[in-house]
């Protein structure tokens, strides 16, 4: 029996299209596509959210430079409201928010389901073309809360090319293949794939190896959205490190990544036919 039909979907209105970015394993920039992929998609004229659903490690406040800021809350008879931050044309939501700095996060399984739940309903999402929602690492119950939960227009497996990360996301991309909770996979981004120096950007160095998310979109017969490089973009002591991009190699490697994403969800008879915001 399918018990699948029997949980209740969240109802978020206005949003059209729910992408999931997700990994099987930490460190491998999940948290830096999907900032950079809300970015690319606001830019291109979507009106984009992002939601971070990495309730034990969140780290868009950081990448978005917004660490300091608080969503207003608005307090109704059926309960509170949040009004997510807004940077780089994006509406954004975290549990970082809310919480104080440095402090871990410590939930069992069915509390941080709860946290996921209601940051998701109690949100002020407005019109809203595409909602990135950034996954934590693994395989869990946030993971499934969301996909139970949540009506999802499709998922992004982001790896990099070392084979231990290509087994984990493998083990990712079957979560969301499995017959009872079913989300479209909508391909591979490969992060890492190469190094550029910034002194030579012509030059190619693959120091994690060569072919590794080809091999995984292969395995998973879905294409392979995007090869991410390593750039050195700043000091290493720069504030700007670790955040969202403004080399034009990865801006490009971005907004063609948006594309695609936009093309996959149109062509799939997902949401509606796109036209970009002047």
């Amino acid at each position: 029996m399918n018990k699948q039909a029997t949980i209740e979907k969240i109802k978020l209105p206005g949003v059209k299209n729910i992408i999931v970015v997700a990994s099987g394993k930490g460190g491998v920039g999940k948290s830096t596509v999907a900032a950079n992929l809300a970015v690319a998609l606001a830019s291109e004229g979507y009106k984009t959210a992002l939601f971070d659903a990495d309730l034990y490690g969140p780290s868009s406040p950081i990448l978005f430079d917004v660490q300091d800021e608080k969503p207003q809350v608005f307090k109704y008879p059926e309960g509170e409201k949040y009004m997510p931050v807004q940077k780089y044309g994006v509406k954004l939501i975290s549990v970082g928010f809310f919480v104080t700095k440095k402090k871990s996060l410590i939930w069992r399984g069915p509390a941080a389901s709860g946290v996921l739940t209601q940051l998701l309903s109690s949100t002020e999402w407005g019109e809203t073309d595409f909602l990135i929602l950034d996954f934590p690492p693994g395989t869990g119950d946030i993971q499934l809360t969301a996909i139970q939960k949540l009506t999802i227009s499709g998922a992004l497996i982001v790896t990099t090319p070392q084979q231990l990360s290509l087994a984990d996301a493998e083990k990712a991309a079957d979560m969301f293949e499995n017959e009872h909770l079913h989300v479209p996979l909508l391909g591979v981004v490969e992060n890492m794939a190469y190094f550029i120096p910034a002194q030579h950007p012509d030059e190619r160095y693959f120091v994690f190896g060569n072919g590794g998310g080809q091999l995984l979109a292969n395995q998973l017969n879905v294409p392979l959205l995007a090869q991410l490089p390593l750039i050195c973009e700043n000091e290493v002591n720069s504030p700007e490190t670790f955040k969202i991009s403004k080399n034009p190699i990865m801006v490009e490697k971005f907004r063609a990544l948006a594309e695609s994403i936009q093309k996959s969800v149109s062509d799939k008879a997902w949401g509606f036919k796109y036209v970009k915001q002047n």
